[in-house]
């Protein structure tokens, strides 16, 4: 298949996703008040809710929403092509996990910024909410593992992704800092996306590989413990507090 058609098919949708559909959900079915007060302005206690410019929160809710595809896309086009594998990507991204990120970001901001899992034991009850709680650690372990595992085998092919990948992280937090401090929004974001880039040249200079014996596991197995540790620690500091910044 063309690049270029599947580039012009996923504008095309994402355009009409973005401009037609998200409107007529935010305006006919969750009725959204620009004059709403969210938690993080009502709240504003500068730890777990923060007013946040909307353009991160925008990147922030972009790669949540996003998060599968990479996922579920390539390995469907293994088996059925690189039609089921667009459409599942830009149809899916469009009329499922948009509008479930967007329901449920709705739902919590109406609800003192409450997580999912604390919000169905209000609106269903507290055995409903356990159930929940249960199926959603479930399909995070589904997901993180196949997360680590298809990333644990990129960067054992391919040495040199190894550096920009972790690369990403302390350019993230400092992005991060920069902007609590009210840097330039546009100015760090074009710093931080060159920086990015350069990392990408040094990791084609300077690959980076480790050791299989380590553990007795392996390099994947390596790679994907690594992986586990960082997924927990990055969670701790950084999962509670998405909702509440809007």
């Amino acid at each position: 298949m063309s690049s270029i058609f599947i580039v012009i098919f996923g504008l095309v949708g994402f355009s009409f996703g973005w401009f037609v559909y998200s409107k007529f959900i935010a305006q006919k079915i969750y009725q959204l008040d620009p004059d709403y007060v969210t938690p993080a302005h009502r709240i504003n206690d500068g730890i777990d809710y923060v007013p946040t410019n909307r353009y991160v929160l925008w990147g922030a809710h972009f790669t949540a929403v996003a998060g599968a595809a990479p996922i579920v896309g390539p390995a469907i086009a293994v088996y059925w092509g690189w039609v089921p594998a667009l459409l599942w990507v830009t149809f899916g991204s469009i009329f499922f996990a948009g509008v479930h990120d967007m329901g449920a970001l709705w739902a919590s901001n109406r609800h003192g910024a409450k997580s999912i899992g604390a919000l169905s034991s209000d609106v269903i009850g507290k055995r409903a909410s356990a159930l929940f709680m249960v199926i959603i650690f479930l399909l995070l372990v589904l997901v993180n593992a196949m997360f680590a595992t298809i990333i644990a085998t990129d960067m054992v092919i391919f040495p040199s992704s190894v550096f920009p990948a972790w690369a990403a992280i302390p350019v993230a937090i400092c992005i991060g800092i920069l902007i609590r401090k009210n840097y330039n929004l546009l100015l760090i974001s074009v710093i931080g996306v060159a920086i990015l880039y350069f990392t990408i040249y040094v990791g084609s200079v300077m690959p980076l590989e480790l050791p299989g014996d380590v553990f007795g596991l392996g390099a994947n197995g390596n790679w994907i413990i690594l992986l586990f540790v960082y997924a927990g620690i990055a969670s701790m500091f950084a999962g509670m507090a998405v909702v509440a910044t809007t």
